[in-house]
């Protein structure tokens, strides 16, 4: 997808592996400033080397989403250093180590960490780029969801699946509440990819008999790669959407 971002600034969450590198390697390959952030240092700034060598801009940040004052920081950093912030792509997220319990197992401590980093987080963020966009008059706020948020969590991660839907209801209210400034919120609900340990981890666990059920049950017969959910960010982030807000686009090869 050939859609240039030239200079324009993107700060992409959860950029350490997965969906976030292969959307940070995917701006930075078409002249977009990329902050990457994450908590995890090794790797974050791993993907900013690998941008680089792609002859991309890349700024690695350790950065925890949900501490909203670094949050603050983070924004005030890039603008900063490249005059405003153009895309804030929240894809941090995940359900932090944690497996599918009962009920009344759960403690309340993982029940708030995930939705701490899956929706408190993007909101945070969210908060943070706002003033300066809309003082731009344009914007582009991307969540990553997933498809848990639509239906339930092969996980079942209560958590996962609450945290997840809740980020869409936040990607439509967002959506209604900054349309006037020009700023579309959109989200994408990606279906099972092998995208970093956590999910290598589940896709080992289920067996040969379930892996091939859960590539039956997908229409193309195959699972995705990071670049599917990476390409549907760059959509969402284009002029090419400039009509398109509040939206939760499922891309999970027909499931």
């Amino acid at each position: 997808m050939n859609i240039p971002f030239t200079d324009k600034t993107v700060i992409v969450t959860g950029a350490a592996h997965g969906f976030g590198r292969a959307i940070s390697l995917a701006f930075a390959r078409r002249g977009a400033v990329v902050w990457a952030c994450d908590v995890l240092a090794g790797e974050v700034s791993e993907t900013a080397r690998l941008c680089q060598e792609a002859g991309g801009q890349c700024t690695a940040r350790t950065v925890d989403i949900t501490d909203a004052t670094a949050c603050q920081r983070l924004v005030a950093d890039a603008v900063a250093a490249s005059g405003r912030v153009d895309v804030l792509v929240n894809n941090a997220g995940g359900v932090l180590g944690q497996v599918g319990r009962p009920l009344e197992e759960v403690s309340p401590a993982d029940w708030n960490a995930i939705f701490a980093v899956n929706v408190s987080g993007a909101f945070y963020l969210s908060q943070a780029v706002a003033p300066g966009m809309k003082a731009a008059g344009s914007g582009r706020i991307v969540n990553i969801s997933s498809g848990a948020g639509l239906t339930i969590s092969l996980t079942g991660i209560q958590a996962y699946a609450a945290a997840k839907a809740a980020l869409i209801s936040l990607t439509r209210q967002l959506g209604h509440e900054l349309g006037s400034w020009g700023i579309t919120v959109n989200c994408i609900a990606p279906g099972f990819v092998r995208s970093n340990p956590n999910t290598e981890r589940q896709w080992q666990s289920y067996g040969e008999t379930r892996q091939r059920e859960l590539v039956e049950g997908i229409a193309l017969k195959r699972l995705g790669d990071p670049d599917d959910i990476a390409h549907a960010v760059l959509f969402f982030a284009s002029d090419y959407a400039g009509w398109v807000t509040g939206q939760v686009l499922a891309v999970d090869g027909g499931h």
